[in-house]
């Protein structure tokens, strides 16, 4: 189920109209009233949110559904273009962000992409764990693939599908450097304009989510590596 936030009824029936044809259920809102009471009868496995909303905002909508629901993916399709509100969004967390005018066909591989990718995540989950830990100036990471767990100095991190994807990604190239195309193509399964700064928004949200040891390092000019660690156990 993919939940469509969007007060213009164009546009709204464009989307669920593309997304039908490939096969998604859609339920549809043109306004922030019943959204979260939808989320709390039946939690989608995707959000399509628009930003200006004749009853709210959507980064504030963004807000809550990332407090109430973690692991739902979320997408920004929006006319605000600005750097600034790019930003805003993919800080909130969201797994991208369209800026309207926009190709239908795009936006329904963006969204295989992210459901592709929350799907995997899922299936990694089991019974059993393969566990990694690192050791970095007094702070410890422990990466659980199967199990799908990140725990940083014995408290656990929530990611969004994204962040898991680069931690994972850098942490099982520990040492090497990435750049910013390497990990978009690898982590996100596209590209487009405005790569670099997507990249570093993820980056920033997950070296905040990780805490104060520095374990994704900055590479000037190139791109980003996970430290080497002092200590490294398996298990």
């Amino acid at each position: 189920m993919i939940y469509v936030v969007e007060d213009n009824d164009a546009i709204r029936e464009l989307i669920v109209t593309y997304l039908e044809l490939e096969g998604y259920k859609i339920h549809s809102f043109n306004k922030v009233q019943g959204v979260l009471d939808a989320f709390a009868f039946k939690q989608p496995d995707l959000i399509i949110l628009d930003v200006m909303l004749p009853d709210g905002n959507g980064f504030s909508l963004a807000k809550t559904i990332v407090q109430k629901y973690p692991e739902t993916p979320f997408l920004f399709l929006t006319a605000r273009e600005s750097e600034s509100d790019r930003i805003t969004g993919l800080e909130l967390g969201a797994d991208d962000y369209i800026v309207k005018p926009f190709s239908p066909r795009e936006l329904v591989l963006r969204v295989n992409t992210i459901l592709r990718r929350s799907k995997h995540t899922s299936l990694n989950k089991s019974s059993y764990s393969t566990k990694k830990e690192w050791h970095l100036e007094n702070h410890c990471l422990c990466i659980d693939e199967k199990s799908h767990e990140v725990i940083v100095d014995n408290r656990e991190v929530k990611l969004t599908a994204v962040e898991w994807e680069i931690l994972l990604y850098l942490s099982n190239n520990e040492g090497i450097v990435m750049s910013r195309e390497k990990i978009l193509g690898e982590c996100l399964d596209y590209y487009h304009d405005g790569s670099d700064k997507t990249v570093n928004t993820h980056i920033k949200n997950l070296r905040a989510k990780l805490g104060d040891a520095p374990w994704i390092e900055t590479v000037r000019g190139f791109g980003y590596k996970f430290s080497i660690s002092s200590e490294k156990s398996e298990s």
